[in-house]
């Protein structure tokens, strides 16, 4: 490992602290070197806060010692104004003299030109130092920006035998088919993403509530597929702990925490969806029920990565899981439940 490598590993490190919590931002790393030695880091912390680079240009008690060092950070500095002043302005009027990046920024308002901005400047500036490790940190952001949507995640569990739901469903609450621990993940994925999604069936059948609950942070945007308006308004979906937004064929009025979209497009819903959700600044989705919703998204290549929990348990009979053709990246045992992780490659 070289000592680029070395110190851009910290700044990922730095950066996965900000998980969740950074949106519309990218989570960014920063780490400050003199002859061998850090001597300031920081991380992006949340939007409208300071970014890495100035967190730790402030964490560097002796500001003289700045013009000797090497400042590493995980993403090219910003260039323009936004919440906050340009990273890569006071890195030069710091007199930082090297620089060192990972990722090149894919957002339209950067894209280069803070890296051009140092070099302007005199700074010495080397990039691509694991860069694919920090644009697999920000798939999110990426995917934002390369692709104009949201990144999608799907997530389901079936059981060994291969259903998402018993054909017939006796109470309007989720049938359960993985441990507690496996649904403690589900609701840690809830908390570092933006926006959740269900049909209207598994409204109806499981009166889901989507926050979370079992996990600490903040509970996304809870999407609701309802072109007739059939779930009922005393559902847990409508109880106000986190805003809703209803994908509709019909005219709606919005209420307090209740937003109404009505789909132009209904033959291509998934496809409109993620547009709507684009246009305000989602960057993340999970799409978690049921098979059919599932499916439409798998149908139309508009997923990222998917999450699958297979149960210790059989129906025998009953709704069947979606079928979904992706890399299988990972495989790990949650008590007696399997999680596997796979990524869409055909993107």
């Amino acid at each position: 490992m070289s000592k680029h490598e070395k110190y851009m590993r910290r700044c990922l490190q730095l950066a996965r602290l900000g998980l969740g919590s950074t949106y519309p931002n990218p989570m960014v790393g920063c780490v400050i070197v003199l002859k061998g030695k850090i001597i300031g880091e920081g991380w992006h912390r949340k939007a409208g806060d300071p970014h890495a680079e100035v967190n730790a240009i402030e964490s560097v008690r002796d500001k003289s010692l700045l013009k000797k060092a090497t400042i590493y950070v995980s993403l090219e500095p910003c260039s323009h104004f936004g919440k906050t002043p340009p990273c890569a302005d006071r890195i030069i009027s710091e007199g930082i003299p090297k620089v060192v990046v990972g990722s090149l920024d894919p957002n339209p308002k950067v894209a280069g030109s803070g890296i051009q901005k140092l070099k302007n400047a005199g700074c010495k500036v080397k990039t691509g130092i694991l860069e694919n490790e920090c644009d697999e940190l920000n798939k999110r952001f990426f995917t934002f920006h390369r692709l104009n949507r949201p990144y999608v995640i799907l997530k389901w569990a079936e059981t060994k035998d291969g259903f998402i739901a018993p054909s017939v469903q006796k109470e309007q609450r989720p049938v359960w088919i993985t441990n507690p621990l496996s649904r403690q993940r589900v609701h840690k994925l809830r908390a570092e993403e933006q926006a959740i999604l269900v049909g209207t069936q598994t409204a109806i059948n499981d009166n889901p509530e989507l926050t979370v609950r079992d996990w600490i942070g903040q509970s996304p945007l809870r999407v609701l597929i309802d072109r007739n308006n059939e779930v009922p308004m005393d559902q847990d979906l409508f109880n106000q702990k986190s805003p809703l937004l209803i994908f509709t064929e019909k005219e709606m009025q919005d209420s307090d925490s209740v937003h109404y979209i009505t789909a132009s497009d209904s033959k291509n819903l998934s496809s409109e969806i993620l547009k709507q959700l684009y246009e305000l600044d989602i960057q993340s989705l999970i799409v978690e029920g049921g098979a059919r919703t599932l499916q439409s998204f798998i149908d139309a290549n508009l997923w990222d990565e998917a999450s699958v929990y297979v149960g210790d348990q059989m129906f025998v009979d009953g709704l069947p899981a979606p079928q979904l053709e992706g890399l299988k990246i990972s495989e790990e045992k949650i008590k007696n439940d399997t999680l596997t992780h796979y990524i869409n490659t055909n993107n």
